[in-house]
């Protein structure tokens, strides 16, 4: 599990890289609620542009992080999704849930 995190004007941005498995899915999870629960951003973006497998263990790592954004009345936002992960979230109902933007400025 490898990311980088940074916070600008209330927004977490968390890119993400490689395989999102369950081999790596809860280090992802908690890393993520750390971050959250420490900076309460307005908004947490996950970037998925150096993600390049996601299987169900990813759509419990997206689930976990709107329910923490949820908690502090924050917004999660997803991005850089490539075609596999895309994939598996539209399969999921992801989509339907999580804000999915091809770049947030």
């Amino acid at each position: 599990m490898q990311f980088t995190s940074f916070l600008e004007n209330g927004r977490l941005t968390v890119a993400l890289t490689g395989e999102i498995d369950h081999h790596c899915a809860k280090s992802y999870i908690q890393a993520i609620a750390a971050k959250i629960e420490a900076y309460t951003p307005e908004l947490c973006v996950l970037d998925f542009t150096d993600v390049t497998f996601v299987d169900s263990s990813g759509i419990a790592v997206v689930i976990n992080a709107m329910r923490n954004m949820t908690q502090i009345r924050g917004q999660l936002v997803l991005t850089g999704i490539g075609n596999q992960p895309m994939r598996v979230f539209r399969a999921s109902g992801i989509d339907k849930l999580v804000e999915i933007k091809e770049a947030v400025s």
